[in-house]
């Protein structure tokens, strides 16, 4: 699919963070910047409950944001703990598409592991009770992540994305095997991310979705610079080049995988 207005392949950042402080009184532009670069939807994330009703507000506002929402692991301890009830709840917000960002995160925030792990399952829950996609973060945490990952689908499937994916080859073939998916962010046109792009190009087509992670992780020229959904078409690019793809095509495949992960904005889009 291609925009009628620009005619550059269309595509979804899956995962940006509009609420945040930095792109205070730009949105429109910011709207129309990613239109004429094709990126057509974007997924806002909410990584922490009480700015749900903010980021809940930028959706219903803008027909192409949706949003999830979720405590972000780098937080759990500062932040009351969820319950599967109240995500739920939020979840029937039409314009509400998945769970989290959640994870593990033992970079920054080792010492409040447990409780990290203890909102992780709750999130997990909260996805497979509604059906829609779990939004995973997870650094220098591998081992947990994919054990705690594995565990929770053997006692319910439920689907997954594994954003921002840069983590190791042994974390993305757990969760590739689960059926889940890896998100492609400006990381992976880094210079040194070789490593990286090899993971992505082992991995099925069918199961890749590109994202901004935005304010942060620009792309090239960008990085260093505030990221903003309109680069995550350079991200997809790159993308394009570690398949041996044109951009078109590949553009293609992220849309059609985007739509069967996050259904439910699929489904809002073909209602419209």
């Amino acid at each position: 699919m291609t925009s009628s207005t620009t005619g550059a392949p269309t595509i979804t950042d899956s995962h940006c963070h509009l609420d945040f402080p930095d792109f205070d009184g730009e949105l429109d532009a910011i709207l129309d910047r990613a239109r004429a670069a094709g990126v057509r939807r974007m997924v806002t994330i909410c990584t922490r409950l009480r700015n749900e009703p903010q980021v809940r507000a930028i959706a219903e506002a803008h027909a192409p944001i949706f949003y999830a929402a979720g405590t972000h692991p780098m937080s759990a301890a500062e932040e009351p703990l969820a319950s599967v009830d109240e995500l739920v709840a939020m979840a029937r917000h039409p314009k509400f598409v998945g769970i989290g960002e959640t994870g593990l995160d033992y970079h920054y925030t080792a010492e409040s592991a447990e409780v990290q792990k203890q909102s992780l399952r709750i999130h997990i829950a909260a996805a497979r009770d509604t059906g829609l996609p779990l939004i995973i973060h997870a650094r220098a945490a591998d081992a947990d992540m994919a054990r705690i990952l594995t565990e929770e689908y053997r006692n319910g499937a439920y689907s997954c994305v594994m954003h921002c994916f840069s983590s190791s080859a042994e974390l993305g073939k757990a969760a590739l095997d689960l059926g889940f998916y890896l998100s492609m962010s400006g990381i992976a046109a880094f210079p040194k991310s070789q490593d990286l792009r090899d993971i992505f190009a082992a991995a099925p087509l069918d199961r890749i979705l590109v994202e901004t992670d935005a304010p942060y992780l620009a792309p090239p020229p960008h990085r260093g610079k505030r990221n903003e959904p309109a680069y995550s078409a350079l991200t997809a690019q790159k993308g394009a080049e570690v398949f041996g793809m044109d951009y078109p095509a590949f553009a293609a495949q992220l849309e059609a995988n985007f739509d069967r992960l996050f259904s439910k904005a699929a489904d809002d889009r073909a209602a419209a």
